[in-house]
């Protein structure tokens, strides 16, 4: 499946039309051409690099899932690769890979999956129809503003599910307890995994920014520098979800270990006042003679000793908190 789009002098003139005609276009120097490819085989990416002077190493990267975020250049186009992100309602992330070739008339964006908005990305560009005369990097721009509204959305998600651990971590159900555990692993999993797309994006903006690689033009420069900041406001957050995470996973076994201290407190004074009626029946139950010995005077001093040891124990341990 491919979807297409051709703008000239600034102006959207066409949509979806045949691939085929993508070479009587580009004879014209002002027109602006968006191809977008999904699952291409082989053969199609060969034919599509063919068409615009495609590098070999940069379709090579489009064919095989798995790249890094990065922004190579060559000597006739840019690659791109970026990474679409959704938290899932268990806390574990789901990323999406994409790709781009940056030539000086076109986008030409490969997908390997459906599970890319790219109706979110058409529509930021129908959104701003001034900016449509300003090249291909009025596309990237859509294409980025995605990206990074995307990776921002999920770190708010982190942020609040962290918080909501919290507030679990002094529960007393011992379901909810477990349920600390297991968010916390998550969590902590899928930051590692956000921080890896994240990260990676502070460097692509900027290379993009340079004057060097004339993708960003003067007007269009406001709007790179707006997605860098969210970048770079991302990418510290990421940083602090992780000391939140570690944070949280290290209260967790804190808590733990005072709940055990606390109930082998209660344990151990539990066991001390049960010795004494057992050491004192124990005593009494010698097959020797003694005080009392077959006589209720006997019966009568171990039952007093009894209670009288073992409530002064129960008020001793309760005054120092151990009960």
């Amino acid at each position: 499946m491919a979807r297409s789009r051709l703008y000239r002098g600034g102006s959207l003139i066409r949509e979806d039309f045949p691939v085929q005609e993508i070479s009587d276009h580009l004879a014209d120097p002002a027109t602006l051409i968006w191809l977008d490819l999904l699952h291409p085989g082989a053969e199609k990416l060969a034919r599509v690099g063919q068409e615009f002077g495609l590098h070999e190493l940069a379709l090579e990267d489009a064919a095989n899932a798995g790249q890094r975020p990065k922004l190579d250049r060559y000597r006739a186009h840019e690659f791109f690769s970026g990474y679409a992100v959704t938290v899932e309602p268990g806390g574990g992330l789901r990323t999406t890979e994409i790709a781009a070739f940056i030539t000086g008339q076109a986008l030409i964006t490969v997908r390997q999956d459906d599970g890319f908005d790219i109706d979110d990305v058409v529509a930021r560009w129908d959104d701003s129809p001034d900016l449509a005369d300003q090249g291909v990097g009025f596309l990237l721009h859509g294409l980025l503003d995605h990206l990074v509204d995307g990776h921002f959305q999920a770190v708010q998600q982190m942020d609040d599910a962290i918080e909501e651990l919290e507030e679990l971590l002094f529960a007393e159900d011992p379901g909810r307890i477990r349920q600390v555990q297991r968010d916390a692993y998550e969590l902590r999993k899928s930051l590692v995994g956000l921080r890896r797309v994240v990260l990676p994006m502070r460097e692509v903006v900027n290379t993009l920014m340079r004057p060097g690689l004339r993708v960003v033009t003067g007007p269009l420069m406001p709007y790179y520098q707006d997605i860098y900041d969210h970048v770079l406001r991302a990418a510290e957050w990421t940083e602090s979800l992780r000391d939140m995470v570690a944070s949280v996973m290290e209260t967790n076994l804190s808590v733990q270990s005072n709940r055990m201290n606390l109930i082998m407190k209660k344990v151990t004074s539990w066991a001390a006042i049960i010795a004494v009626p057992t050491a004192i029946t124990g005593f009494y139950g010698q097959n020797v003679p003694y005080p009392g010995f077959s006589d209720h005077f006997g019966l009568i001093t171990s039952s007093t000793l009894i209670v009288g040891i073992t409530v002064l124990l129960f008020v001793l341990f309760r005054r120092n908190d151990w009960l």
